[in-house]
Parts: structure tokens; C-alpha cells; sequence
């Protein structure tokens, strides 16, 4: 018998009962919708994840720290070991011959205070090269980026919520919700680089001779630009504020020349070194799959490395597991329907005995008779999961408009879709169903194998 011919006999017998052979369809529809639901619930919810980690910024970053003044068996260092493990520009020269690495840029931080009329706001000052910013994904809302050797700040777009009122003795914005009523662009604010001898002073503390502290000087540093966002906007540079690390380099030497920099190393006896190191260096890896090498390469030389993929690679091993077991509970709904196509082909092979029968009289191959059954079980399954996988991708459209456009993504932390079905799941759900099918009308095309031709036509 022609192949074209048992598609077409399989195809009549199959809707000759056509109210069994809907109810056994509609469950090979419930699975296969199942099935993808769950898988693509699975796939959404780490691509949402990955996208929000990356509008974070910084993926492939290595953050590389100054190095601690103790070994790991708590001995201090002298001072040549220091000043050999300080983070310099022959280290940044190490990391860039470095396989993987693209780019190695190194950061100046100090702490320092904004004064805006009544209030203060004490931030992280960092330094970093205008081509770092650019590189490293900063994105401004305002303003540009800070000229080479010029020393002007970039504001974080959350920084605004920092500032202090000195006169009511409180933060505005985080118990009122109103920010102080500022433009980082136009209005003028004071930079206090000496932030223990500003508050000191302010205390009217005494120095070691007896004399009263000083008030340091404070100076007008114009504002380069303010980083995209709002004021709940989280990214990777909203916290803190920004200049070029060349002029702030010079600002801190000509400020304190032979003395003692906040945040920088000293010697045993309180001394500072002659140079001024970094205090940070950023390494830029090609690809996310390489940073874990990379980072252990630092490591290895005795830096503290840290880098966003590694508490990243363990969230993505998490919903990896969960999207295992989604895709778990959506293949038991479709094993379940493969029990309602087992009892649909035995119930046929019983209607049709006295036909099976007369098949094999006539000479009908018995794998043709197997065939016949596989056949019909295989429509089924193949017509339920077409129309399982069209109501999935239903499914999901309506699912991501209604939780984007309702902002439930936003406020459980994510963005993008929370359902992604890729290419490749649509007709991997319709040959699975499929072959599920087949295997389920195999055990009833054995009993028809095996019925007795004579008995068969007996049979009434």
C-alpha cells in the first residue's frame, strides 16, 4: 500500500468519530499549550533578567581594588611590598597584554561635599577618562563629557535625593519624597575636597596645638553633565558623581602636595607615598564567557577582583533549574494526553476489528496495518500541537502586553517580555506532540497486528 494512500485512509477514519476524535485533540492542545507556556515562561523570565543586568552596564567589567595593607595570614607588608602591589600604570600595562582583554581603565576616588545653600550632600568623587565613561555605557540626559585635564563634574541621576538640609536637620527627599529643588546645570554648587576638616570645623573642634580647625577652602567646580535618569532610576553610574581622572589627579596634589590624601595608601609611619595611585581599575573583557578566566588571572597575582557575571552566572543557573521544572510540569500535561490517544486508537481497533480483519484477508501487509494506526495517532498529535503552539504564541503576545502595559514588569524589577518563545520551540513542540502520539497509538497497532484474521471477520 502507497504511502499517499494510508495518509489518505488514516486521515477518513479518523473524523468518521468525529465528537472522540475533537475531546482526544483538545487534550494534545492543552498539553502542547502547556508545554510551551511553561518553557517559554522559563526562557522570558531569564532573558527579562539578563536585559535588566544589562541596562545595569558592566557585564564584562572587572572591578580590580587597592590591595589590603595585611597578607592573608594577617602579617602587615612593608612598605616596598605596598608600593609594588599598588594599583599603577605599569599594572595597567600588565592586564591589557592580558588574553580577552579589551580595554583597562583605572579610577581616583576620594570623598567629597556638595554645598548648595543650606544643604550638603557628601559623595564619591571618581575620577575616570572621559574615553573610559564613553566606553563603560555612561549615558547623559544633560551636558557633556568632561574635557581632558578640565576639572568639572558629572552628577549621578540619583545623587539628587542625597542632599542634607542643615537647618531643619533632615533628608528632604527621602522622608518628604520632594527632592531639593536643584539644576546640577545652572545653579551654582561649592566643592569641599577636605570633607573631616569641613565638619570639624563645623563642630569647632580643636587641633592638636589647641588652635580651632579651619573651615577648608571651597571651590566652584562647574558641572559637565548629569547621567540619564530619574531619580529611581537604578543604573551602574547613579550613585555617584564623575570628573576627569588627570585634572582630579592634579586638584589632589596641588591641595595637599606632601600630605596625607584621603583614601590613599601610607606607609607604616603615617607617611605618604611620593606617588599618587589609583584606587580602582576597570578591565573590559570581549565576552561575558571570559571574564571568569580573566578574573581569576588578577586574582592570581594577589588583586581583589570582582566582576557582576559571577553573581550573575548563579542567578542564571537558578532559573535555568526553574525553567527545567516548568518545562517538566507542561510535558506531564501532554503524557497525560497521550493516555486519552491510547484509548481513542483501542476504542477504534474495537469498532474496527471486523475491518482489521478483512484487510488481512485480502492481503494487506500487517505493517501496513501498523502503519494505518501510527498514522492516525500521529494526526493527532501533529493537528493538536499546530493548534497548541498558535494559541501559545497568542498566549504570550496578550501575557507581555498586559504586564508591560500595565508596568508589573517594572515593579517586579524586570524588562522586556516575561514570555519569550523562540523559533526553534514552535516546531520542537509540534514533532514532540507528534512522536508523544505515535507512541501512544503503538501499543493499540500492535493488538490490531496481532488480531486473528478469521476471528476478526467473525467479529460483529
Amino acid at each position: 500500500m502507497k504511502l499517499s494512500d494510508l495518509l489518505l485512509m488514516s486521515l477518513g477514519s479518523l473524523f468518521k468519530r468525529k465528537a472522540r476524535t475533537i475531546l482526544t485533540i483538545l487534550g494534545v492542545i492543552v498539553g502542547t499549550v502547556s508545554i510551551v507556556v511553561m518553557i517559554s515562561l522559563g526562557i522570558g523570565m531569564k532573558s527579562a533578567m539578563l536585559e535588566t543586568f544589562e541596562s545595569y552596564g558592566g557585564l564584562t567589567t572587572i572591578d580590580v581594588e587597592m590591595p589590603s595593607r595585611y597578607s592573608d595570614n594577617g602579617t602587615e607588608k612593608s612598605d616596598k611590598e605596598m608600593e609594588k602591589m599598588m594599583l599603577s600604570d605599569d599594572l595597567i600595562k600588565q592586564f591589557e597584554q592580558m588574553e580577552h582583554v579589551t580595554a583597562v581603565y583605572p579610577e581616583l576616588r576620594t570623598n567629597v561635599t556638595y554645598i548648595y545653600g543650606r544643604y550638603t550632600m557628601d559623595e564619591q568623587l571618581i575620577g575616570m577618562s572621559p574615553e573610559a565613561m564613553k566606553k563603560m555605557g555612561m549615558e547623559l540626559k544633560a551636558g557633556d563629557y568632561p574635557e581632558s585635564g578640565e576639572l568639572s563634574i558629572i552628577f549621578g541621576n540619583m545623587v539628587q535625593g542625597d542632599f542634607y538640609d542643615s537647618k531643619r536637620n533632615r533628608y528632604p527627599y527621602y522622608e518628604t519624597g520632594e527632592p531639593v529643588d536643584v539644576d546640577f546645570m545652572k545653579d551654582r554648587l561649592f566643592v569641599v575636597f577636605d570633607t573631616e576638616a569641613y565638619y570639624q570645623a563645623k563642630a569647632g573642634s580643636k587641633d592638636e596645638n589647641g588652635n580651632t580647625i579651619k573651615a577648608p577652602k571651597k571651590y566652584a567646580i562647574p558641572t559637565a553633565g548629569v547621567v540619564k535618569g530619574g531619580l529611581e532610576d537604578y543604573n551602574s553610574y547613579s550613585f555617584y558623581t564623575y570628573c576627569d581622572i588627570d585634572a582630579l589627579k592634579g586638584q589632589l596634589k596641588k591641595m595637599y602636595k606632601n600630605k596625607v590624601i584621603p583614601g590613599q595608601p601610607t606607609k607604616k609611619n603615617g607617611k605618604p607615598f611620593k606617588d599618587i595611585f589609583y584606587t580602582g581599575i576597570k578591565v573590559d573583557v570581549d565576552k561575558m564567557d571570559n571574564v571568569e578566566g580573566v578574573q581569576e588571572q588578577i586574582r592570581n597575582l594577589g588583586y581583589n577582583a570582582y566582576s557582576q557575571a559571577e553573581w550573575i552566572a548563579s542567578d542564571m543557573q537558578v532559573l535555568t533549574i526553574i525553567e527545567a521544572v516548568l518545562g517538566g510540569i507542561g510535558a506531564i500535561s501532554l503524557f497525560v494526553a497521550a493516555i486519552g490517544i491510547t484509548n481513542t486508537m483501542m476504542m477504534s481497533i474495537y469498532e474496527r476489528t471486523k475491518e482489521i480483519g478483512i484487510m488481512k484477508v485480502i492481503g494487506c501487509k500487517i505493517s501496513d496495518i501498523q502503519a494505518l494506526f501510527l498514522i492516525e495517532a500521529g494526526y493527532i498529535g501533529f493537528i493538536g500541537g499546530t493548534i497548541g503552539v498558535l494559541i501559545s504564541y497568542a498566549f504570550s503576545i496578550g501575557v507581555n502586553w498586559l504586564l508591560i502595559s500595565s508596568g508589573a514588569m517594572g515593579e517586579m524589577g524586570m524588562s522586556g517580555a516575561i514570555s519569550k518563545i523562540p523559533f526553534w520551540l514552535g516546531p520542537v513542540a509540534i514533532v514532540f506532540a507528534t512522536l508523544i502520539a505515535m507512541l501512544a497509538g503503538f501499543f493499540p497497532s500492535l493488538r490490531a497486528m496481532r488480531l486473528s484474521p478469521l476471528a476478526a471477520i467473525r467479529a460483529e
